[in-house]
């Protein structure tokens, strides 16, 4: 074989292997892929080995996957006038794989600016309390606001979440007074409630002592015993103790004054 015949054989055989690295492609399981003839769709082609006409086909590749995508930090003011900085997080997917690609020219970058918008819209229809204790309405309404936009788009969103609610300085400090506060007014209903309680036991226990007088000798000595178990040295007389003395004592001045009368003697005062 003459040097020219070996040179135009492997110019063929580079032109094929250039045809056939042209020609062939690869759509992966978790892809579909968009086939243009002459900048015309005409199908949809799906995972394997594909073959198309160089130069005149064109297969761009549409990932089906779920994407994440960190929806960025918006300064949002909220309905009653209160500056907060939300962060959230969404997760789309392709599920028309030529809208994706004829309708619009960047989907990843068109869901992140609707997506940011969307937030500001939904948060500033609430107030501060809503969106700290209603998020998960707040992220369905972001989610559905998002589903109406992107189907045009062959896109479908599949959840939104608040990721993060950053307040000021000052909220911050206003709202632990209020939660203080809030503490406070608890724990003193509570005491109250005790107290309320403690006062109908006390007089169910009064009005049983008043039916039952010896039951107020034994919780007297109940209690002696009680302050007994120190060891101190306080000496405690009841005070049913005390009137006994008393009416002891007025028992034995009577007696004298009884027997200074029988023998014309002046009484002597008891001690």
């Amino acid at each position: 074989m003459d040097p020219t015949t070996t040179i135009v054989v492997i110019v063929l055989v580079v032109l094929l292997l250039i045809v056939a690295k042209m020609s062939i492609r690869i759509v992966r399981q978790y892809e579909k892929g968009v086939l243009f003839r002459l900048g015309r769709v005409i199908g949809v082609r799906d995972p394997g080995l594909r073959l198309i006409i160089p130069v005149v086909d064109r297969l761009p590749l549409v990932s089906l996957r779920i994407v994440t995508m960190p929806i960025q930090s918006q300064g949002i003011i909220t309905q009653d006038n209160v500056s907060v900085d939300v962060s959230a997080v969404a997760y789309y997917r392709v599920v028309d794989a030529v809208k994706s690609v004829v309708a619009i020219e960047n989907v990843a970058a068109a869901i992140d600016q609707i997506a940011q918008t969307t937030l500001r819209k939904v948060v500033g229809r609430h107030t501060l309390d809503q969106t700290l204790s209603e998020t998960e309405r707040i992220n369905v309404d972001i989610r559905e606001i998002l589903d109406v936009l992107t189907v045009e788009w062959g896109v479908e969103v599949t959840l939104v979440e608040l990721k993060d609610i950053q307040l000021p300085e000052s909220m911050k400090r206003a709202m632990a007074r209020q939660a203080e506060a809030e503490r406070e007014k608890r724990a003193k209903i509570i005491a109250a409630e005790g107290e309320a309680i403690a006062a109908a036991a006390l007089g169910d226990a009064s009005d049983t002592m008043m039916a039952h007088p010896l039951a107020l000798q034994l919780r007297n000595l109940q209690s002696l015993v009680e302050i007994g178990v120190d060891k101190n040295t306080t000496v405690v007389f009841p005070a049913p103790l005390m009137s006994t003395i008393g009416e002891l004592s007025a028992f034995l001045a009577r007696e004298n004054q009884a027997a200074a009368s029988s023998s014309g003697k002046t009484p002597v005062k008891a001690a």
